[in-house]
């Protein structure tokens, strides 16, 4: 498979429909699973990545199938490098990089992706984490770490991706955070 330069995520009110329409969108592109899992509330959150071309023949698949079920969904196509990473919760900060924090909250394990990939876009900021739905109520958050001035930026940029979509719960940058914030990711 090529370097995944895309995103797609689709979130479901039914668990069986998002068993469904991962079976469909895997049968109907070449994409890679990252996350297919039950979240809060009962919901199904399915994130895939792949080539542009085909997450969007994966997306258009499953929400063929998706009928009534769709909370949300998006594709981000050339997303930012370090959103992998970060929902992998695979990164880990050296302790020159801890410097402000910024957090993005969001009522959607989907909107939280488009708000991450915003920031990352907007600021040089490094994403080190990115939590999808699990555990918060069907919330997302994303903590990213730069300079106050590119947190700023990557917070704004995030904020209005997820305003946009009618889900920002908050948006904080803490301009000289404790380390102790920052000890699990180091």
């Amino acid at each position: 498979m090529a370097t995944p330069k895309s995103i797609g995520a689709i979130e479901l009110s039914s668990i069986g429909v998002g068993y469904q329409v991962q079976d469909e969108l895997l049968k109907a592109a070449e994409v890679q699973i990252l996350l297919a899992r039950t979240i809060c509330s009962g919901k199904y959150l399915v994130v895939f990545s792949g080539l542009v071309s085909d997450v969007n023949a994966s997306m258009k698949a499953g929400l063929e199938v998706a009928g009534e079920a769709i909370i949300d969904h998006v594709v981000i196509a050339n997303v930012h490098e370090g959103v992998f990473a970060a929902l992998g919760q695979s990164v880990i900060l050296e302790k020159d990089q801890a410097q402000a924090l910024g957090i993005l909250e969001s009522f959607s394990g989907v909107s939280i992706l488009a708000a991450a990939d915003a920031a990352a876009k907007a600021g040089k900021v490094t994403l080190f984490r990115i939590h999808v739905a699990m555990a918060l109520g069907g919330k997302g958050f994303c903590l990213m770490t730069g300079s106050v001035a590119d947190c700023r930026a990557g917070v704004a940029a995030g904020a209005q991706e997820a305003r946009d979509r009618g889900l920002l719960v908050s948006e904080v940058v803490i301009p000289n955070p404790s380390k102790e914030l920052f000890a699990e990711y180091m």
